[in-house]
């Protein structure tokens, strides 16, 4: 899903995560990234990657498929099993 939201990152980051279990019903889905052994990657690793600024290398399929700006804000939902790990 994509909006357009007023307000700062942290306001964006609210909204987005208050949508998450009503948006992914509609939601477009994705393959979660994979090793090189065809290992889901763990989201300790996604953290890591995220911390260096470098999770967007994830997502270009996706950022290239609906023809978004460099570095959107992104908010990533854990789904496990169809249970929905949205905190607020």
């Amino acid at each position: 899903m994509a909006y357009e939201h007023e307000g700062g990152d942290d306001n964006k980051i609210k909204f987005l995560k208050s949508r998450a279990a009503a948006d992914f019903p509609n939601a477009n889905h994705f393959d979660a990234p994979v090793d090189k052994q065809g290992k889901f990657m763990s989201y300790k690793k996604f953290h890591k990657l995220e911390k260096r600024g470098m999770h967007f290398q994830l997502f270009e399929e996706i950022f290239s498929k609906f023809h978004l700006p460099e570095k959107p804000l992104v908010c990533v939902t854990p789904v496990v099993d169809g249970e929905i790990y949205a905190g607020e």
